[in-house]
Order: C-alpha cells, then sequence, then structure tokens
C-alpha cells in the first residue's frame, strides 16, 4: 500500500514536470539557433531519479493494474455487464497478467541477481553462505544433542503389565513435542546471533518458518499417529497403524512443500518480483501439490483390498479443478472446495483422537467426561475458528479491517466470524454441562444405593437431572442464536418484544399444554413422585420411567407404557415411599387352638425375619393381631407385617407358603364354607346360600408383579 501510495505521487509530481520540459522544448525550437553550439543540457538529478523508480518492476506492475482497473467508458444504453462476463473479464485478465509476468521473468531474474550481487558482495558469498548452513542445521543440532542427553522415555511397569493410556500418552507427547521445540528455538539462534542484510534477513526469516513448520507437522503428525492407533479396551484399532502412518507421510510432505513453496515465493518480494511472477511460480509450484494429492488418492489403502477407481478419479479431477480455479483467480470457490474436502477430515481425524484417548483401556478419560467433552469439543472449537478466520484473510479480510471497518460487507463478515465463535462456544458449554449431568445420572443410579435415605436422593436426581438438561439446552440454543443475530447487525429487541406477544398468544390457545407444564413443575417441586416409584393415579397406575415438561411415562405391571399428561394426574397414590403394611385375613374352623396358632405364626415371621433375602426388607415381622370377627362358618384372625415398599408381594406369597404348610403340620385346619342341603326340590336354595357365602368374601386388592 505505502508503495502505491508513493507511485501515486510520482505520478502527480511528473506531470507538471514533464509539461515544463515539453514547454521549454518547444520554445527553445522556435528561437534562433545560437552562434556557437552548445552541448545537450542534462535533467536535473531529481527528473533522473523519478525516471529510474519508473523503471521499477513495483510501478511497472501498478501502473499496469491502474491501466486494467480503469474500464473504458460506456454508454447509458450498453447497460452493464453480467454477473458471468465479469467473472469470464476478471479470469481473463487474471490470466493475462501471469502469462505477462511469465514473459517477463527472465529479465526480473536478472535484475534480482544484481540486487543479490549488490548486497552480498560487501559481506562475501563464503559468510553469507555459512549463515545459512548454520540456519539449515542448528535446529538439527540442537535436537540431536538433546536426545544424546535424555534418553528416550521408557515407561515400564513392576509387575510386567501393559503400560496405561495415560502414561503411553505422556511419553509420546514429550518424545514428539519436546524435541521440536528445541528445534524451533535453536533455529531461531542463527536469526538473532547474526547480522544479516536486509534482503537476507527475509530470506532467512522464510526458511526459519518452513523449517519450524516442517518440524511440528512431523511432530504432531506421528503424536497423532499413536493416539488414533491407540487399541480399545476389546483389542481392537479403530485404525490400523498401516493406514494411519500412510496418510502421515502424505499429508507430512503435502504440508513441508507446501511450506517451502511459501518461503520461495516469500523470498521473490524483496528481490523485486512482480506480482504475476509470484503468482506465475506458485502456479507452477502448485502442480506439485496436485501429483502429491493425487498420489496419495491412487495409492490409498483399503481394508478391502480394493479401492474404487470411480473415486480415485473423481478426487484427481476434483484437484484438478481447484488447481484452475486458483490459476484464473477465483478465491472463493477456491477456498470453499479446499474446505469442503480438508475441514471434515481434520475433525473427523480429532475426535478419533479423543475418543481412543476416551475408549482405549485404562484411559485417563474413561472416567474423566468433562475433561473428554472439554478436549473434544474445544478442538473442534479451535479448527474451526481457525478455518474462519483463515478464509476471512484469504478472502482480503484482515483481522484490523474487520474489527474497524464500517462497510456493510466488513459488518457481515465480522458478524458471520463472530456468529460461529458464538455457535461453537455454546457448543462447548452445552456439551459440559451435558457431561456433567450425564454423569451425576450415571453415578446416582438407584440399584446403588446402600441406605434408604441414599435411594431417595439417588431417585430424585434421576428425576429432575433430566428435566433441568433438557431446560438448559434451550436457554442455551437461545441465547446463542439472540447473540449471533445482535452480532449480524440484527436488532433483537423487536423480536423479543414479538415473541413476548407470541407467547401470549400461544399461552392463550395453548392452555392444555400450559396447564400440563405447570403442574408437571407443582409435581416436581412437591416430590409427589421419582423415577423407579409404582404410582397410581385414577385410572392410570405403574411404574415411572421417565419425565418430559408436559407428561409421565407409567410402565403397567404387565408391560404397557402409558404417557400422562401432568394436567390429568390429579391425586396421586406413591406406592415406593418410606414404608408398607401388608394385612392378611385367615379362616379356621371353631375348633381351632387360636393360642396354638399364633405360635405358629410367631415361628413363621421369625423364620421371614432371618431369611437373607427376606430379612433386609421387613420392618416389622409376620404376626398374629387377633381375632377380626366370627363369620357364619369360621374364625377370621388378622395378620399384619411391614416392609419396605414394593417388597411386600414377594413376602405375602412366601409367608401364605410356609402359613399354610405350618398348619397343616399342627393339625389347624382352614375353614371352607359348606352347604347342608335337605329334602328334593332345595337346589334353587343351595345356589343362593352359596352366593351369599362367596359375596361375603373379604375382597383381595390387586397387585403389581414384582
Amino acid at each position: 500500500m505505502g508503495l502505491r501510495i508513493c507511485a501515486h505521487g510520482v505520478l502527480r509530481l511528473l506531470r507538471p514536470l514533464l509539461a515544463f520540459i515539453v514547454i521549454a522544448g518547444s520554445a527553445g525550437a522556435q528561437t534562433t539557433a545560437p552562434a556557437a553550439p552548445v552541448p545537450a543540457a542534462q535533467p536535473p538529478a531529481e527528473i533522473q531519479q523519478i525516471l529510474q523508480l519508473m523503471q521499477t518492476p513495483q510501478v511497472k506492475e501498478w501502473m499496469a493494474a491502474q491501466t486494467n482497473a480503469a474500464p473504458p467508458a460506456v454508454s447509458d444504453d450498453a447497460g452493464q455487464m453480467s454477473v458471468l462476463s465479469d467473472l469470464v473479464d476478471h479470469a481473463r485478465r487474471h490470466v493475462d497478467t501471469v502469462s505477462d509476468a511469465a514473459m517477463d521473468l527472465p529479465e526480473e531474474v536478472g535484475d534480482a541477481s544484481e540486487i543479490v550481487e549488490r548486497e552480498i558482495a560487501p559481506s562475501g558469498w563464503w559468510l553469507v553462505a555459512t549463515k545459512v548452513l548454520v540456519l539449515f542445521v542448528a535446529g538439527a543440532a540442537a535436537e540431536l544433542l538433546l536426545r544424546l542427553i535424555v534418553p528416550r522415555l521408557r515407561i515400564r511397569r513392576a509387575d510386567g503389565e501393559v503400560v496405561t493410556v495415560a502414561h503411553h500418552a505422556a511419553a509420546n507427547l514429550l518424545y514428539r513435542i519436546v524435541p521440536a521445540i528445541v528445534f524451533a528455538v535453536a533455529t531461531l539462534v542463527p536469526l538473532l546471533m547474526f547480522s544479516w542484510p536486509p534482503v537476507t534477513r527475509s530470506m532467512a526469516i522464510a526458511i526459519a518458518i518452513a523449517l519450524i513448520v516442517a518440524r511440528f507437522t512431523i511432530a504432531f503428525g506421528r503424536l497423532l499417529v499413536a493416539l488414533v492407533t491407540l487399541p480399545r479396551a476389546d483389542g481392537e484399532r479403530d485404525v490400523s497403524r498401516a493406514q494411519a502412518l500412510f496418510w502421515f507421510r502424505r499429508c507430512a510432505i503435502f504440508v513441508i512443500y507446501f511450506a517451502f513453496g511459501w518461503a520461495a515465493i516469500q523470498l521473490m518480494v524483496p528481490l523485486g518480483f512482480s506480482a504475476g511472477a509470484r503468482y506465475f511460480i506458485a502456479y507452477v509450484l502448485g502442480i506439485g501439490l496436485f501429483l502429491i494429492a493425487s498420489e496419495a488418492v491412487w495409492s490409498r489403502p483399503s481394508e478391502e483390498g480394493q479401492r474404487s477407481a470411480g473415486l480415485s478419479w473423481g478426487l484427481t479431477l476434483y484437484f484438478a479443478l481447484l488447481w484452475v480455479l486458483w490459476v484464473t483467480g477465483f478465491n472463493l470457490l477456491l477456498w470453499i472446495g479446499i474446505y469442503s474436502v480438508l475441514l471434515p477430515r481434520a475433525l473427523a481425524v480429532a475426535t478419533l483422537a479423543v475418543r481412543s484417548l476416551h475408549q482405549a483401556e485404562a484411559g485417563f478419560l474413561a472416567k474423566r467426561r468433562i475433561a473428554a467433552a472439554l478436549l473434544d469439543r474445544g478442538v473442534r472449537a479451535i479448527i474451526i475458528t481457525a478455518a474462519a478466520v483463515w478464509f476471512g484473510r484469504m478472502l482480503g479480510f484482515a483481522a484490523d479491517r474487520m474489527a474497524m471497518g464500517e462497510t456493510m460487507l466488513d459488518r457481515l463478515t465480522r458478524g458471520a466470524i463472530g456468529g460461529i465463535v458464538i455457535l461453537l462456544a455454546a457448543d462447548l458449554l452445552w456439551h459440559l454441562a451435558r457431561a456433567y449431568i450425564n454423569g451425576k445420572l450415571d453415578d446416582s443410579r438407584i440399584d446403588g444405593a446402600v441406605t434408604d435415605e441414599e435411594k431417595a436422593r439417588r431417585a430424585r436426581l434421576q428425576t429432575l437431572l433430566p428435566i433441568f438438561r433438557n431446560i438448559l439446552a434451550v436457554v442455551i440454543a437461545v441465547i446463542a442464536v439472540l447473540m449471533v443475530l445482535a452480532g449480524l447487525g440484527i436488532q433483537i429487541a423487536p423480536l423479543i418484544a414479538g415473541a413476548g406477544v407470541v407467547g401470549v398468544a400461544v399461552g392463550f390457545g395453548a392452555q392444555a399444554i400450559v396447564k400440563d407444564v405447570i403442574s408437571g413443575m407443582f409435581y416436581l417441586w412437591d416430590d409427589a413422585f421419582r423415577v423407579g416409584e409404582y404410582i397410581e393415579s385414577g385410572s392410570h397406575k405403574g411404574v415411572v420411567e421417565s419425565f418430559s415438561l408436559r407428561s409421565v411415562k407409567l410402565r403397567h405391571h404387565r408391560g404397557p407404557l402409558t404417557t400422562v399428561p401432568f394436567g390429568e394426574l390429579g391425586a396421586i397414590k406413591n406406592l415406593n415411599r418410606d414404608w408398607t403394611i401388608d394385612k392378611i385375613s385367615l379362616n379356621v374352623t371353631y375348633d381351632t387352638d387360636l393360642v396354638k396358632a399364633k405360635k405358629v405364626i410367631k415361628q413363621i415371621g421369625q423364620q421371614l425375619l432371618e431369611n437373607p433375602e427376606f430379612g433386609p426388607h421387613i420392618i416389622e415381622t409376620l404376626k398374629m393381631k387377633g381375632v377380626e370377627q366370627f363369620g357364619e362358618f369360621a374364625i377370621e384372625i388378622r395378620l399384619s407385617m411391614m416392609t419396605k415398599p414394593g417388597e411386600q408381594f414377594v413376602i405375602r406369597r412366601n409367608a401364605l407358603a410356609m402359613i399354610r404348610n405350618a398348619f397343616k403340620e399342627n393339625g389347624i385346619e382352614f375353614a371352607v364354607p359348606t352347604v347342608q342341603v335337605s329334602g328334593e326340590g332345595r337346589e334353587t336354595e343351595a345356589r343362593a346360600a352359596a352366593a351369599r357365602q362367596i359375596m361375603q368374601r373379604p375382597d383381595t386388592a390387586s397387585e403389581p408383579a414384582s
């Protein structure tokens, strides 16, 4: 930008000077010739400097760009060009600029060699070559020295077992990353130690950056190979080591080739090469990138031993299309095409590495759900954010322009990138919260409780945490969307006001839903029931399986699942709270020894209490309460016991079986209704008497299967 301003100012100064020279020349031609010839006057030194400045490649390039950028005036009748014509014209101008630069490349190479000669001549070629050589070998020598002093970490267990995944990952991290850091620091040392001429300094900086990028590419690539090939708990791997090494080598070659190609292009700037020449060299080097990618596609390993030729040809043509878009100057389509291939694969590899750490045997992320979510979503957020910022930079939206620009395009770009960051932050927050809540749910399973208080507390957590998780997801999503809209310049105050009006209208139109939601909130506030409890409400009964914001799911003891809105529940009978008393009625004959019967029942209660299966669930064991009433044919005695909720049915069945056997052994008989018929024609009276006896039997409550 400074060069363009300077050249523009030079041209403005040049115009009056040229006009003055032309006028002076015309005036001299009209006058009479002098008596004696005088030597031709030399132009002033300022004009000579201006003429030399106009011969530099940068000024020529700027003047050519200004000439091409100024379209010829067209009449209003001709109209404006179509979008397609503009794109074609843009591509044609770009190709023409590059082709013209290719024709002028030998001349620019000669000018660059002169610049190098002038700069290196005072110091000498041997000294500059020695400095460059030291720059190349300093990092490798420092890394080799580190490996000689500090041997490779070998973690062994005293008992001979396999090392844990945490130790394995830590060893790979130290062995791969620490030497790369030492390499980078040692590579930067020659830049600070030696005095470099201006052009040579630019060359040294570009080479140092390329070397550091290459070294870190190898280090991180090796680390990813070690992570994605970690065996799971069953000994299997998601990715074979041969396949991981294949893609690591191809990707490393691609990145290293790109880094040194970028360094070569950067070296051309201080040497005076025009932008067209730099583009031409970049496109030629881009053929190498195309060949590397195509070779990786055609030689990629396949699990089945076969690869699709159609897919290989399709990817090859796709890479060729990207190169053509690059050459023709369609940067937007180029980066969209690159991101559509590169970004999903980068996210997949990052997810695979975190999942391998999480699923591996003895993995340190296996029981650390929050750390796993933070690492997984955090890495994804970093990748997507870096891709968005790089995409904006490649399209010409630098950070300072996006931050300070006030044009519509600048605001939209700033809002889009800010929206991506907000959505990624919301996604990270949601996954962290969900991982925490899911961890609490897994740790508070009801079947793992020891005491009744612990079981009640866990049941309440199992009830409330899923509802809180759903509400939190809605809140995070709404806030994130509103922040994104505000970042794009959309006024959200009218949206919030409109949402309030719509909410009121929906509230009047959906009173049943509102009733269900509010009723559910009060049921949960009153702790009326929890997940896993058996409840009865009107015609609905069953075990509570789950909740939503407006309904509860009840599993009947015969299997059917009923979804009941909270507004239809009404009064609730909870059969699983604190304790329950079960009463049993028995009919014995009038000649029964009641004292003996009471002793027998007491012995049965003691046996139930001593039973390891039933004893822990009995609060008050089975005992005889006494005679309930005298019937027409039997004495009715009442038994009772207090048990934990839900356990009374199994204990009752076993108690009845034990009572039957004990009564039989002790000569205690159960009374049954009998009908005596005297004379003929009394069948009708006999049937009526039998019916009365059946109707007088006490009703037994229905009980769910346990």
